[in-house]
Parts: structure tokens; C-alpha cells; sequence
């Protein structure tokens, strides 16, 4: 059966990420992907991290703050090694060894804030 038309375009526009410091969130968000970041907007609660493509990724400092759940999105790698070697020169210590399901794999982490992050390598 056919769905009608929605005035909701199929499209991610931002993905958000919730931190404590923005400063502190943006500086290593910055050193996680290798960019620069812009100051802070929206009443310094607000960084938009600039990505190559795909939809765009903002550290959100309004409150509530949680860092639970299961990660909201993933970053594409070509080589999940040499991000476990990149994450180990952070200090960060993987969240999980690099698992394989197959279609791809991935190795999970966590930011500074405790929010799940993930990397993932297509098969």
C-alpha cells in the first residue's frame, strides 16, 4: 500500500551530540578528526563540526545533559587499525577490540563525556 506524500524531506540534516564543555568538547572533537572547529554560536552552547559530507555534526552544551544510549550515528574508516592507533595517541581507550559482523566492521569508543562513539569499515 502506497504511504501519502510527507513534507518530511528523507534527508539527515545534523546529528547532535551532547557535552558538558564546549570548549573542552570542541578541542577534542578537533583532535579526534583532524579539523578545526568554529567558536561556539547560540549563546556559546552550540559547535558545528564541519564534516566532508553526509549530515552535518554539532556539540550541543544545552541541558539536559545524558550520554546514555547506544551510539547515534557512526564515522566511515578505511582502516580501523590505524583509528584504534590514533584513539590509543588520544588516550582513549577503545570501548570495544574491533568486532566483524560480517557486512562490515567497527570499534566503539567513548568522547570525553561518556557519549558512544563508533567507526565502522565496510567488508
Amino acid at each position: 500500500m502506497p504511504h501519502a506524500p510527507s513534507p518530511i524531506i528523507r534527508e539527515i540534516g545534523q546529528v547532535f551530540i551532547p557535552v558538558r564543555d564546549i570548549h573542552a568538547a570542541a578541542r577534542w572533537y578537533g583532535r579526534l578528526l583532524g579539523t578545526s572547529v568554529s567558536e561556539p554560536s547560540h549563546d556559546q552552547t552550540i559547535v558545528d563540526v564541519p564534516m566532508r559530507s553526509g549530515p552535518g555534526l554539532a556539540l550541543d552544551a544545552n541541558a539536559p545533559f545524558t550520554a546514555d544510549g547506544p551510539p547515534r550515528f557512526f564515522w566511515w574508516a578505511d582502516d580501523l587499525t590505524a583509528v584504534e592507533r590514533h584513539l590509543a595517541d588520544m588516550g582513549v581507550v577503545p570501548a570495544t577490540e574491533i568486532v566483524d559482523i560480517g557486512s562490515v566492521s567497527f570499534v566503539q569508543f567513548r568522547d570525553p563525556d561518556g557519549n558512544l562513539l563508533m567507526a565502522c569499515a565496510r567488508a
